[in-house]
Parts: structure tokens; sequence; C-alpha cells
């Protein structure tokens, strides 16, 4: 399939990742140093349904998410009591800065961590080994549960991760649980889970043996008072009866043990890489002087560009698209007869990525730093304030940064550019991340695309199952250059746009305009009842 064909179905499927208001673990951030979007990150490769909860969770699905017994060819390092900050979004793609769970899905936040011989391996996310590092349900001081907190932090949640824990290959596992549908029969508790592959440098020893198996320590009859919690009655049977083992906080004692220091030897970022897009590296074409060497050159390098698009995943291609301005360039080079390059050979095109300052503080506390070690709970003393919107962040933070990326720009125009792990958008300017209009043949269920000037009547159910759309004709695929012939440039597709909203099977509009959460006069008058 071409790149050109692949891009206008992510572009078609982006849309329907936020209809049901849902989230994703996309990206994290290691001493607020943000990695590269899906980079070390397991997550579910089906676009349509990534921010979908788990299904089943007595699945292997409950340890990583979907698709998450599968490891990812990158590991990213952090030190013992570094600050590993998550971000989630609705849209994975980050097409909706700012967006990153709806207001009714309310509940605890919780964070694990595994250790196993290999980050990148695939079969070991299930099963014993997870101690937990971090848990938080309802704040009664702030009078909100961690999953708000997390709203208001523009989808971010910071851990630390223990001083004393030895070093070697974890898996991190982030989970939010959202309690909206406990209450109704049969009970939907929400279960949204994702893994970061990190290699931990530490100079500990410490082997937590407060363990569980995942999955396995969640049972829908042995925890029913945690999964049909009531969110809506008033007051609240609080506190929450969380699950889980107890929080390691690590030990303030130091181990006298002399340890071979630990090096990372997996999951490194692969030499004569100039290019990165989530777990894909594009690679430096070979050197050539002729017109036979030059057309390979520009051969290579589409299908690298292929293989970016179709191995983009959720978070998409906002880097495949500037790679593909290295392969204009070089087919442009050879239509003009300059069979000498490649152009900048070696030049590192992978964008800059700053630090973001606006990161809210560790939730926990480790021994080592200051305040109780028992503490789990949000610390609200600090006087950290949380970042509350979108436009609080800083213009080099920005999910705009990208906004006027297009192929006439040079790729190396980007490489100064700073914005933080969520400033991707996808493809380009001339795609508006607002504007995507649905092209896939299989809507994932329930999923309801409204177009401009629909509002939801008040008191509807949960929208009905809409007819499959049509799939639309695939693009032109460009004239593939026959060496040494000068071959046309590869012609991108036209993809039609239309702005819509869209609406979670919860009744939440998601759009680019507010709309009221619609609830019937039975809700307003009794909340107990819930939210759809």
């Amino acid at each position: 399939m071409h790149p050109h064909i692949i891009k206008s179905l992510l572009l078609a499927v982006a849309t329907t990742q936020g209809v049901y208001a849902h989230t994703t673990f996309t990206n994290f951030f290691v001493d607020g140093a943000p990695q590269i979007d899906g980079q070390c990150v397991r997550m579910s490769t089906n676009i349509q349904e990534a921010s979908f909860p788990i299904k089943d969770i007595t699945s292997n699905d409950m340890a990583c998410g979907v698709d998450g017994q599968t490891g990812v060819s990158r590991v990213c390092p952090a030190s013992a009591g570094s600050t590993l900050t998550f971000e989630y979004r609705t849209w994975p793609d980050g097409s909706h800065p700012g967006s990153s769970i709806d207001w009714s899905h309310k509940g605890p936040c919780e964070v694990y961590m595994k250790k196993v011989d290999s980050a990148i391996a695939d079969n070991n996310a299930a099963g014993d080994g997870w101690f937990r590092i971090f848990a938080e349900d309802y704040d009664s001081s702030a009078g909100k549960w961690c999953t708000e907190k997390l709203l208001d932090n523009n989808g971010h949640l910071s851990v630390s991760i223990p001083n004393d824990i030895e070093a070697g290959y974890y898996l991190v596992r982030s989970e939010l649980l959202a309690l909206h549908n406990s209450n109704k029969s049969p009970p939907d508790p929400q279960f949204f889970v994702g893994c970061a592959q990190i290699f931990l440098k530490s100079n500990g020893a410490a082997k937590p043996t407060d363990t569980v198996s995942i999955p396995g320590f969640v049972d829908m009859n042995k925890n029913a008072a945690a999964m049909t919690f009531n969110i809506y009655q008033q007051p609240m049977a609080l506190p929450y009866p969380m699950l889980g083992p107890a929080v390691y906080t690590g030990s303030s004692k130091r181990s006298l043990e002399t340890r071979e220091e630990m090096t990372q030897t997996e999951g490194l970022k692969p030499a004569n890489c100039v290019m990165e897009n989530s777990n894909w590296c594009g690679f430096e074409m070979k050197s050539y002087s002729d017109e036979t060497g030059c057309w390979k050159a520009s051969e290579d390098c589409w299908a690298q560009d292929k293989v970016c698009w179709s191995s983009a995943g959720p978070v998409g291609g906002a880097n495949c698209k500037l790679w593909e301005q290295k392969c204009q360039g070089i087919q442009d080079a050879c239509t003009a007869k300059n069979f000498n390059g490649p152009p900048d050979a070696g030049k590192v095109l992978t964008p800059v990525l700053a630090i973001n300052k606006n990161l809210p503080p560790p939730a926990n506390k480790i021994s080592g730093s200051s305040g109780s070690a028992n503490t789990v709970i949000a610390d609200s003393s600090s006087g950290t304030a949380p970042v509350s919107s979108a436009a609080s962040i800083t213009p080099s933070t920005s999910a705009d940064a990208y906004a006027s990326a297009s192929s006439s720009t040079s790729a190396a125009a980007y490489a100064s550019t700073s914005s933080s792990a969520a400033a991707y958008v996808p493809m380009s300017s001339s795609t508006p991340s607002a504007t995507y209009v649905s092209m896939v043949s299989s809507a994932p269920a329930a999923a309801s695309t409204l177009v401009d000037g629909y509002t939801p009547p008040v008191g509807s159910s949960d929208p009905a199952e809409p007819a499959a759309p049509a799939e639309p004709a695939a693009p032109a695929s460009p004239a593939q250059p026959a060496a040494p012939a000068q071959p046309a440039a590869p012609e991108t597709p036209a993809t039609p746009y239309g702005k819509q909203k869209s609406i979670d099977q919860c009744g939440s509009n998601n759009g680019d305009t507010a709309v009221p959460h619609p609830i019937t006069a039975a809700q307003a008058a009794n909340p107990a009842t819930g939210n759809a």
C-alpha cells in the first residue's frame, strides 16, 4: 500500500479515536524531558480503538493494554528517583490539545512497575511481579478524584521512581479506572492502561516482594465494592476500597552492597538514524555520484517512508511527513540532474523537543524525599499550581508548534523547533486537526459522527450504531521513478475535509464548540442515576 493511501486512512480514522471521549497513554517525560510520541510505549495498534477501555479484565490486555504483550524496539533510560510523567490523550495523535479524558470519567489512578529480563521482548507483561509505586482515589481535601486532577493538568500524571530499587529493565504500567458506569447493571468499570519500557540506572539493590499478578488481582466478585462503586451517591461511601498491594515507597536505608554498574544494551537509538517517529527510525541513504545511484537513493527513501507510515500507529506520522521532505529533496535533485548526494548527508532531522516546565510535581512520596514516606495522594500543600488549561502552556511546549509544517518547508527548518512530546499534529497544515472526515469502511460500534449545527437532544440515549460509511476510492499513487529516466514527482492526493464534532457514548461533546453535557430530567432530579 502506498504511503499516501496509508496517510489517508490514518486521517480517516483519526476522528473516530475520540468519539467515545475515552483516553490512552501516548507518551511520557523523564524528569521533564519529553520522549517522542509513542516511543518506548506499548499501546494498541488498532487506531480506531486505541483509546477504548479494556474489554475483558481477566485477559492479558489488563497488563499493558491491547497489544501490550508485544514489546516495541525502543527503551527509554531513567534513574532511580527520577520523575516519570505520563501523558493521556483522548485523541492519541495530539490533534486536540488539552483533550485528555472526559469530565464524567471519574476514578482512581495507579502506577505499577515490573522488572523484566528484556523490555523489548514479547510475552512478559502479563503475570506476577507487579509492585505498586503510586495510588490515589478520591482526595477529600481537594474534593476531586485522581482523574479530575489529571484533567486539570492537561492529561499529565507525575510519579517518582523509588530510590532504592535495583537497576535493570522495567515495564512501568499506568492505570486509570473510570467509575462513571460502575453503578449500572451490569457494572462497567473502565480500565485504561498502558506501559512504558525503561532502563533504570540505579545503585540500589531492593527487590519489592509485595507483588501481584496482572491479570488476576482485580476480580468483579471479590472486589465488588470497588467495581460497583457509585460516584453519584451523595454522600459517597468513602473511603473508596482501593485495589492492589501496598504502595512501595522505598527504604531510607541504603544498601552497602557493592554492585557492578549495569549498562543499557537494548532499545537504544540505532546508529545512522537521522529521523524518528514513534519507534521507527529513518536511516541515511548511501552516498552516490551518478544517476543510477541517485534514483536508487530516492527509491530507498520512499520505501522507508512507507514503513514510517505503516508503523506510525495511533500517535500519527508527523515526522513521517518531515521525512517525506527529505525524499522529495532527493527526487528533485535527481530530476535536476544533480547526482551527488544525498543532500545534508547524516544530518539528524528529528525535531528537538524542549523540557516541559509546566508538568505537575510527583503525586507520590518516596523515602529519601521530603514529606511522609507513606503519603500516596497528591501533595496539595506543595504550592505548585496545576496546569488548568491548554492556553497556559508556553509557546515552546504548545501542541501547535508544528501546525505550520508543510511539504514546501525544509525538514531542517524544524530541527531547532522546541515543543513538548504532545506537539505533533497529524500530517501537515493542509490537514486541519479538527476537520477530519471519516473515510473508513468499518466505524467502531456506537460511534456517532456529527456535522456542524447538530446538538444532541436532551435525554438522548446512547447513539445507535451507524451504518459503516462507504470506503472511498484510494488516491492515485505517484508514478515510480524509473532510473535513469526522469519521473514525475509523486502526486499527493487531495483529501476531502469537513468540520465536524464528535459525541461520545456517554453523550459528552468533544468537538470544537462547547455544548452542555446532555442529561435527562430524571438525572437532573436524581444524580445517583449517573451518566449514560
